[in-house]
């Protein structure tokens, strides 16, 4: 009989692909992700014996389980295939469990106790008929390399991942119970997702706090007539200068705080000479940025594109599953020699040996676990370029940012002239103002080819050094000072990152948490935090300020580390925060006061049955609800409070523009827009800031969009009325 090997790995997409590369003897099959977790309905971790995870398979998954072992039984030989990092390690073990298969796992632990007690945890028999095989793209080379080089299952980053999954769930299932206690009901917390909320509430009050400081600059605008052809135009010899220093004393951004300083100034120099007394040519370089890792694809998929995390993740999974890209979820910046040796040769032959360096880019890694074997996110073949690539479209958008991010790495950086360039003005009684222009013009584009980056050139004319100006205007502006602006997806994943919070993995579902729980929401891409949200952040800082503190979490990301390494052993690293944690919360459970922080009393009662009415905190804001709950269920909405713009409604003309949130239900909800004060009366409505925009009313747009929206409301019902008499039908049929 002929021998066969089964394949195990965790996406059918995934088996479709390597499928195409392993033909006779080997069968591929997906387990279609996590084949066993921790139970929903209760903690599921064993408190009482040394923090032992109680897993089970999920209903959903108790079949394909059955065909697994099935085929396994049948198989010679079962490799898992699974991702290389800790959640695929976790999931290849997981398989050696439900399947009862036979094998051997190499564990690096410090001692020999410590190994023992993780093999017998494990569970692990001695045999070599399952074997692991890592990748890290999805190419016939890359599989039938990792064919050739299996290895054993690591222990070590299981355990990492088990001590994230119990550490979680820990967190997860003791506090929310608290939340609900002394907040409200249906409230959840998580360990990093709480830390992330923090950032968010904490730059909120920031920017409530913010005081606007009014500042002037001073721009001298110049004319130097020394070295101009005859008949040259007008605004040839022109050039603008600021004003920097006076005497001795460099000014400061905030120098002058009023419009009269500038005044002043500008009277002080009234008739005063200008001379250039210093002209500095330089050439400075831009060198190309490093391959993507999970963390920047995120953050310039945000910004160049408009993707959130998730979507990105979600595209970039597409793409290394169809061999298109290396794994996207790494620290690292390593490239492989092969992949770096292909890029250069398409650089030489597409663009030229002037783009091309003397020797290959190589990028220091800033992980201390990014491992050699990891590399950056880059195309699996780089001669494939994107105007040939073809499939989804966000998949073609994600595609192209990443091959232009990895040929830009390894192209010659773009040159550029600079020039600086210092001016004196001079008046008699007055004490020397020194002014400065600088100007930057590109001379080779070099990477900038093929990755675009915005930047400005301000070419100056051809000044002489010691040569005389000619003052033709001052131009002073006034300034105000700028709140920090709130986190974006970029900017939020990147101070994650920064502060050592999360690791590649998790970035994605820390954004996605925090506003699947109505914690944050976003306005014009930027996180504010909810009512709700902002709550439950000042419950966390308050009483568990271990929990959301920044470097204790980090800490704690430094420990999964190690225990990824072999370094720690994760039920020690367990204990060390749960006794502290559940000493605390039960402590806290006695000191805070059940919902007093929001059952606010009113004026009111209640209209059904006569009790009071308070103030109670809902996941879309804050609501009244009657005291007699849940014998008297009455509710009443509050209503916000218009924010006034100061901005005339541009249809009816007789009222302001005011900013309102959306409140009826759908994926609008909490959404701001902005509309007329008189509304019923004006029905003038915007989704754009009219305190950035201007607003415009044209009544044939509005016409227009009257009919469209009648039309689309007649479609709709009659799809529903067609879709409801389908149901009967075939209920009908049924019977």
């Amino acid at each position: 009989m002929k021998s066969q090997t089964l394949v195990i790995v965790e996406s059918p997409t995934k088996a479709k692909t390597i499928g195409q590369f392993l033909k006779s003897g080997y069968k591929v099959e997906s387990s279609y992700g996590h084949i066993r977790d921790l139970p929903k309905s209760k903690l599921g971790v064993d408190l009482e014996n040394n923090f032992e995870p109680q897993y089970i398979i999920p209903v959903k998954s108790k079949k394909r389980v059955g065909e697994l072992k099935k085929l396994a039984a049948k198989a010679d030989k079962v490799i898992l295939a699974t991702d290389e990092d800790r959640e695929g390690e976790a999931i290849a073990w997981h398989l050696s469990q439900a399947l009862k298969l036979e094998t051997r796992a190499q564990s690096t632990k410090t001692s020999e106790s410590t190994n023992e007690n993780s093999r017998n945890s494990h569970g692990l028999a001695d045999s070599h008929r399952v074997e692991r095989i890592v990748f890290h793209e999805i190419t016939e080379h890359a599989i039938k390399e990792a064919l050739q080089h299996p290895r054993e299952l690591d222990l070590n980053m299981v355990d990492a991942q088990q001590a994230r999954r119990v550490l979680d769930r820990i967190v997860g299932y003791k506090l929310s119970p608290f939340l609900w206690k002394k907040v409200q009901r249906g409230l959840s917390a998580g360990r990093v997702q709480s830390v992330a909320l923090r950032l968010i509430v904490d730059r909120e009050e920031e920017i409530n706090k913010f005081q606007n400081q009014e500042y002037w600059s001073l721009v001298a605008k110049l004319k130097s007539e020394e070295g101009l052809p005859a008949g040259a135009a007008a605004k040839e010899g022109e050039f603008v200068a600021e004003l920097y220093r006076i005497g001795d004393k460099n000014l400061d951004k905030l120098e002058f705080e009023n419009e009269a300083r500038v005044k002043k100034i500008i009277s002080d120099l009234t008739g005063a000479s200008f001379r250039i007394t210093e002209v500095e040519r330089k050439e400075t370089v831009k060198n190309p940025m490093p391959p993507f890792t999970t963390s920047t694809l995120q953050q310039s998929a945000a910004q160049r594109l408009g993707f959130s995390a998730g979507r990105t993740m979600r595209a970039a999974q597409h793409l290394y599953e169809n061999g298109f890209i290396t794994y996207m979820r790494t620290d690292s910046f390593n490239l492989a020699t092969e992949a770096i040796s292909a890029g250069r040769g398409w650089i030489e032959e597409n663009l030229g040996a002037e783009y091309l360096p003397d020797a290959p880019r190589r990028f220091k890694n800033k992980s201390r676990l990014a491992q050699e074997a990891h590399e950056a996110i880059r195309p699996t073949k780089p001669n494939l370029a994107p105007e040939n690539f073809s499939g989804e479209p966000e998949e073609v958008k994600l595609y192209n940012l990443i091959w232009r991010r990895f040929i830009a790495c390894q192209m010659n950086p773009a040159i550029f002239d600079a020039l600086r360039v210092e001016v004196l003005a001079e008046n008699k009684g007055v004490v020397p103002h020194h002014l400065k222009a600088n100007g930057n013009t590109l001379r080779f584009d070099g990477f900038l080819k093929i990755w675009t980056t915005k930047f400005e050139e301000n070419e100056l004319p051809a000044l002489k050094r010691n040569s005389e100006a000619k003052l033709l205007e001052w131009l002073p502006e006034q300034h105000f000072t700028q709140p920090p602006a709130r986190y974006n997806e970029a900017s939020l994943i990147k101070t994650l990152e920064q502060y050592g919070i999360g690791r590649p993995s998790t970035y994605a579902p820390i954004i996605y948490v925090i506003q699947a729980r109505d914690y944050v929401e976003k306005q014009q891409g930027r996180f504010l935090p909810t009512e709700i949200g902002t709550r439950v952040s000042k419950v966390m800082t308050e009483n568990f300020s271990e929990i959301v503190d920044i470097q204790f979490t980090a800490k704690m990301e430094e420990e999964l580390d190690e225990i990824a390494e072999g370094k720690r052993e994760w039920r020690k690293v367990i204990k060390e925060f749960y006794d502290p944690f559940t000493k605390n919360l039960a402590e806290k459970y006695e000191t805070v006061a059940d919902k007093a922080i929001v059952n606010e009393p009113t004026n009111e009662v209640c209209g059904k049955c006569g009790k009071p009415m308070v103030i109670k905190l809902g996941r879309f804001g804050r609501f009244m609800a009657c005291t007699g709950y849940p014998e008297c269920k009455t509710t009443k909405t509050l209503k916000e409070p218009a924010k006034m713009t100061g901005i005339t409604c541009p249809k009816c003309k007789q009222d302001e523009l005011v900013e309102k949130k959306v409140s009826r239900k759908g994926r609008a909800r909490g959404k701001m827009f902005w509309g007329c004060n008189r509304y019923p009366d004006c029905d003038y409505a915007t989704w754009t800031d009219p305190t950035k925009v201007p607003p415009v009313y044209d009544p044939v747009k509005e016409a227009e969009a009257k009919v469209a929206r009648e039309a689309r409301i007649a479609r709709q019902g009659s799809a529903s009325a067609a879709g409801g008499k389908e149901k009967h039908a075939s209920r009908d049929k049924k019977k």
